[in-house]
């Protein structure tokens, strides 16, 4: 049973194991929990003499004997030492139409955080605002590269967008005026940091944006120590008011707060608290990924007491959902019952083959964390050109091809990680980030403990 893939493990009183390939999850007790440890690479119908040997001093032996029986019938039914179904779907990953784009409606920004990826807003090119005609050219190429796809996503990104907030305005009025001519229906997304947000921009926003992203790490010490404005001041008393306000006004609209928690604060679960109290209850509290040499990275020396913050927080979630005064804590949100499609299974986000960034210039980049990388680039809207055989080699980086991935039990919930990051921080979009692996892992075992303590 080389490659029919169990995880186990036991957190907050729970005995847990995985069933990698069919994805089910069983809750079990310490003898059939202990009993795993010596099926390894068959399965037999009656339980082996060893395992009696090992055990009978522990147990009774007609309890392994039930134990193994009953393992042995999930075995049969598929949902345990399950065979890899996924694999000759491989096949499938072939160009696909394009159904989302990461609009960089400007490369320039009005704080200075210090852990920011965009180099504080300009990705190393230099600070400029996307011009409308840009952005026409944009919408214009996403039609085209679309398809048949009615539904396109777009999200309006930096840099600061809210900088270029009349050009936001004129590229939703050009796409809505395309959107029955073509049989599309575009779906916008704004992130922003909230210092320009005012009730105006308030009100268009709740009006036209799927989804609105608001970034604050949560604490006000935490928030001000890297979020902070060009004059060294802390951004936290600037924006908290007006993200309160726009969720307040946005009704039922989807929106989420976004946080980054770094070595400064360990404790997270209290800037997730702290976004609770402010009266979030859409939270994404994630970890910075960057150099080892920043003062603020996480290493895996870090690893030890981070996975001890996220069991800390995944239990004190169960408790306050046990009194209906519960979040959404992104990070935790997995679906057991039935989960994502084969391919969004083995390829993950759709970076550089379903999904695009554009600068201010008009330069297609697989995604807006390779944006600046000048050997990624792959076309540009003002001639229509976008590179089909870098396209493809996005669109076949599935976690078949990524060998750390290919034995890792966690591999059909990250689809081998983020492709940026991999090559970044491992020079290769194939290799995944270690740090984020383990992080991930660790999430997906609060996320599936969570769950059984639910049910």
């Amino acid at each position: 049973m080389e490659n029919y893939l169990i995880h186990k493990y036991s957190l907050n009183g729970f005995n847990i194991v995985l069933d990698v390939h069919s994805g089910a999850v069983h809750i079990v007790d310490e003898l059939s929990y202990r009993l795993l440890d010596y099926i390894k690479n068959d399965f037999v119908k009656d339980c082996p003499d060893e395992i009696y040997q090992a055990l009978d001093k522990e147990y009774p032996h007609a309890d392994i004997t039930e134990a193994y029986g009953e393992l042995y019938k999930l075995y049969e039914d598929g949902v345990l030492f399950s065979a890899d179904d996924y694999e000759p779907f491989k096949e499938m990953m072939v160009n696909s139409p394009i159904k989302s784009m990461c609009l960089h409606i400007a490369h320039d920004c009005n704080l200075r955080c210090s852990y920011c990826f965009a180099s504080t807003g300009d990705f190393g090119k230099g600070r400029k605002l996307m011009p409308f005609e840009i952005g026409k050219k944009a919408i214009d190429f996403l039609i085209e590269h679309s398809g048949a796809r009615k539904n396109l996503e777009l999200d309006f990104f930096g840099g600061e967008p809210l900088m270029n907030f009349e050009v936001v305005k004129q590229i939703v009025d050009y796409a809505r005026s395309k959107e029955k001519e073509h049989n599309k229906l575009f779906r916008f997304t704004l992130t922003t940091n909230g210092v320009l947000l005012d009730d105006e921009k308030i009100d268009y926003i709740n009006k036209e944006m799927y989804n609105i992203v608001l970034s604050l790490d949560g604490r006000k010490e935490v928030n001000d120590k890297v979020r902070k404005c060009v004059n060294g001041s802390g951004s936290y008393d600037i924006i908290v008011p007006k993200f309160k306000r726009l969720v307040e006004k946005r009704g039922d609209g989807q929106y989420y707060v976004r946080g980054t928690f770094t070595k400064f604060n360990e404790d997270f679960t209290n800037d997730v608290m702290e976004l609770r109290r402010l009266g979030f209850d859409q939270v994404s509290v994630e970890p910075v990924v960057s150099d080892l040499e920043n003062d603020y990275a996480i290493t895996e020396k870090e690893l030890p007491r981070v996975f001890e913050e996220y069991e800390r927080l995944a239990k004190l979630l169960l408790e306050l959902k046990a009194k209906k005064e519960g979040i959404n804590f992104f990070h935790f949100m997995i679906d057991l019952e039935q989960g994502p499609c084969a391919i969004k299974r083995l390829r993950g986000c759709g970076c550089g083959n379903e999904y695009i960034a554009v600068t201010p210039d008009g330069d297609i980049y697989p995604c807006h964390q390779f944006v600046g990388m000048e050997e990624w680039k792959m076309g540009s809207v003002l001639d229509n050109t976008i590179n089909k055989e870098m396209k493809n080699t996005f669109a076949r980086a599935n976690i078949y091809g990524k060998q750390e991935c290919k034995e890792c039990w966690a591999k059909f919930y990250c689809s081998g990680g983020c492709n940026a990051n991999n090559m970044q921080y491992r020079g290769d979009i194939l290799k995944p980030h270690r740090i984020s692996c383990e992080l991930e892992k660790k999430r997906l075992e609060c996320a599936i403990m969570m769950k059984a303590a639910q049910l």
